[in-house]
């Protein structure tokens, strides 16, 4: 931010903070309605939240461990996440070191009826993934 004769005016780091939140916005621009209230859900929040670590406008900096949340409910392609962690990475040096990691994963297979329409199968699909991430992370809240 500046000022009208042209000083630097916000904290070191808000114009990372605005580049790593705007990626996330233009990436979300880009995916089905009803993205950002599944985001909310999945991170235990309102949708206001969502907004605000959403917004390039709001300084509000998204927390490190919902980094892996957001790339898992908004499905940020491999050249959207390199271009989100390196603007964060400048934001907040360190902080993605222990938060952000590829978890270890099992496969669990489960038998359901076929809904006759792919969409509908896919829905399905989709809602089965979600809430097993959502089950995992309160399973490991509370261990």
């Amino acid at each position: 931010m500046t000022n009208d004769a042209g000083e630097d005016t916000g904290r070191p780091g808000d114009s990372n903070v605005a580049d790593y939140k705007l990626i996330l916005q233009r990436a979300l621009d880009n995916r089905p309605s009803g993205t950002r209230l599944k985001l909310a859900a999945a991170l235990g929040k309102n949708r206001s939240f969502v907004s605000q670590i959403t917004n390039p406008a709001y300084l509000v900096p998204i927390p490190a461990k919902h980094v892996a949340i957001i790339f898992e409910v908004c499905h940020l392609s491999g050249t959207e996440r390199t271009a989100f962690l390196k603007a964060y990475g400048r934001a907040h040096p360190g902080r993605l070191r222990g938060a952000h990691r590829e978890a270890r994963t099992r496969t669990v297979a489960v038998t359901v009826p076929d809904l006759g329409d792919d969409k509908k199968n896919r829905a399905l699909e989709q809602l089965i993934v979600d809430f097993a991430a959502q089950l995992a992370r309160y399973a490991e809240s509370i261990g």
